[in-house]
C-alpha cells in the first residue's frame, strides 16, 4: 500500500478526512520549505502537496503565479524542490508528499530521470496540470515501476464520460476542482461541489480531494462534509506572500489558519 493509500485508509478508520496544503516549493527561499512542511504537519495536515514553480502556471491565480515568480528568483530548481523534500524525508517518513505542477519542468529533465529521483528523494505522487489521461502513456508506466501515484484533475465542466476516463488513469486520489477559473478566483458553491463530488464518486472507488476556494476554517468544514480530503492552497499562498520579509514567522502563520481548518473539519465528523 502506498503512503497515499495508507493516510486516506487511516483517516477512514478514524472516521476523518485529509486535510492537504498546498504551497509552491522554495517560496519565498529554500530555506523556508521545509520548515514549513514540519510546521504543517504539526498544525493536522495529512498530505503535503509541493508545488514545483514555473514560469507559465495557467491555471493559478494571481496569488500562486506571485509565488511562482518569489520562487524561481530565489533561484529554485526541479532538483532544489527534490532536495527539499529529501531534507523532509529525514525527520518525517509517513506524510505523504505530492509534487504538483506543470509539464515542461519534468519533461526538461525527462520522465524516466525524473520518476528515479523523484522516488529517491521521498515523493509518493505527482499531479501536472497540464497533463491530460490520453498523454500520460508514457508516462505511466515509469510512475508506477517508481510507486509514484498519478493526481489527475476534474473541473465543474467534466462529463461522467470523462470522470470515468480519468477515474481509470489516476491513483492515489482524484483531485476535483471546486470551481471554474483560476486558483483563489472566487468562492465554493458548497452544494454544488456536493453534488458533482456524489456524482464523480459513481465513477471512482479513489479518495476525492476537493480545491480551489477554499479560504477559511467554514469552506474547509462545509468540504469535510461531503469530500474525503479538503485541499488549500492559496489562502496559505497569501499568508507567505505576507510575510515574506519576516520569513522566520511563515511556518507559525500558516501553521495557524490550518489548525483552525483542522479543528473545524473534525468538528464536522
Amino acid at each position: 500500500m502506498s503512503r497515499i493509500a495508507g493516510c486516506f485508509a487511516a483517516l477512514a478508520a478514524q472516521g476523518r478526512k485529509a486535510l492537504i496544503p498546498y504551497v509552491t516549493a522554495g517560496d519565498p527561499s529554500a530555506s523556508v520549505t521545509v520548515p514549513l512542511m514540519h510546521a504543517m504537519v504539526e498544525a493536522g495536515s495529512d498530505i503535503i502537496e509541493l508545488g514545483m514553480p514555473f514560469s507559465d502556471p495557467m491555471a493559478d491565480g494571481p496569488v500562486i503565479q506571485l509565488a511562482c515568480e518569489r520562487s524561481l528568483a530565489a533561484g529554485t530548481t526541479l532538483l532544489g524542490v527534490l532536495d527539499m523534500v529529501r531534507q523532509f524525508r529525514q525527520d518525517n517518513d509517513t506524510t505523504p508528499v505530492v509534487l504538483m505542477g506543470y509539464l515542461n519542468p519534468v519533461e526538461a529533465m525527462g520522465y524516466e530521470v525524473f520518476a528515479e529521483r523523484a522516488a529517491a528523494a521521498g515523493v509518493d505522487g505527482v499531479l501536472l496540470v497540464d497533463l491530460p489521461p490520453e498523454e500520460a502513456v508514457e508516462m505511466a508506466p515509469l510512475f508506477d515501476q517508481h510507486g509514484l501515484d498519478r493526481v489527475f484533475l476534474l473541473a465543474p465542466t467534466t462529463t461522467e464520460a470523462r470522470m470515468q476516463t480519468i477515474a481509470e488513469a489516476g491513483t492515489g486520489y482524484l483531485y476535483y476542482v471546486s470551481l471554474k477559473g483560476v486558483t483563489g478566483s472566487a468562492s465554493l458553491n458548497a452544494e454544488e461541489v456536493a453534488a458533482k463530488v456524489e456524482t464523480i464518486r459513481k465513477h471512482a472507488k479513489l479518495p476525492i480531494g476537493v480545491g480551489f476556494g477554499i479560504k477559511d476554517a467554514a469552506s474547509a468544514q462545509a468540504v469535510s462534509r461531503v469530500a474525503d480530503g479538503v485541499v488549500v492552497g492559496s489562502a496559505l499562498v497569501q499568508r507567505i506572500a505576507d510575510h515574506a520579509q519576516q520569513p522566520e514567522a511563515i511556518p507559525a502563520q500558516v501553521a495557524g489558519l490550518l489548525a483552525e481548518m483542522r479543528a473545524a473539519m473534525d468538528q464536522s465528523e
